[in-house]
């Protein structure tokens, strides 16, 4: 490697095989519990613990540690209300025609269509948004480097987070999402819309579709060489 500026590694944990191999279990085992719902309560959640997530997020990988995105986390109803209109606007033009026949197939089995109440009721909403630039500090301005993964990195480290914290999720990506822009307020010459999160507690009543419960084998999903 060439020279630069290091400290010791002195914050890794070693622990016996047996052990790892428990604790990848039990960490496999916490994520079959993860299920992406549509049926939120209204019961509130903390700013802390969405902000304890948002750090979380926040130590994900990126390219030359850019940390190319930023996080809206919304809870004023009245933007909430602002996001539904828009969203569903954008969503009933996708189910009339859109989104093309097959498209439309494979959601049939989960039961999705235009009405999205969750943008309302879920107490969280947290826009994630993709940097074009920036750098490892806030007032930097350079160009930031593989954007689209590592903005995909942080928001599965945030879905991991809220999961782990209690919190059931799910990842929404209406198309266009420039609405977005406008509503929270950020730079549309720099930053992009890349999904939102709703976060909050399941209802009593929540569901999940017997389709999203399929998951492939291990042997469909990798090969050791």
């Amino acid at each position: 490697m060439q020279d630069h500026a290091c400290v010791p590694l002195t914050d890794y944990q070693e622990f016996s095989p047996d052990e790892m191999l428990a604790r990848a279990q039990a960490f496999y085992a916490s994520c079959q519990r993860r299920h992406t719902i549509r049926s939120f309560s209204d019961k509130p959640v903390s700013k802390e613990l969405i902000e304890t997530c948002i750090r979380s997020a926040g130590t994900a990988p990126s390219g030359a540690n850019h940390q190319p995105w930023h996080f809206v986390a919304i809870q004023d109803a009245d933007l909430k209300r602002q996001i539904r209109e828009q969203a569903e606007a954008l969503e009933r033009s996708f189910y009339e025609g859109r989104a093309g026949e097959e498209w439309l197939g494979a959601l049939k089995p989960l039961g999705t269509d235009a009405q999205k109440p969750y943008l309302e009721t879920a107490p969280w909403l947290i826009a994630v948004f993709s940097q074009k630039r920036g750098g490892i500090h806030a007032e930097d301005n350079q160009q930031n480097y593989y954007v689209h993964e590592s903005v995909g990195l942080a928001t599965g480290f945030l879905i991991q987070a809220l999961h782990q914290a209690g919190l059931v999720t799910l990842t929404h990506t209406p198309k266009p999402m420039s609405f977005l822009t406008e509503i929270c307020q950020r730079n549309p010459d720099n930053e992009r819309p890349y999904m939102l999160l709703i976060a909050g507690y399941p209802a009593e009543d929540a569901t999940v579709p017997e389709h999203a419960l399929v998951k492939k084998d291990l042997s469909e999903i990798s090969t050791f060489l």
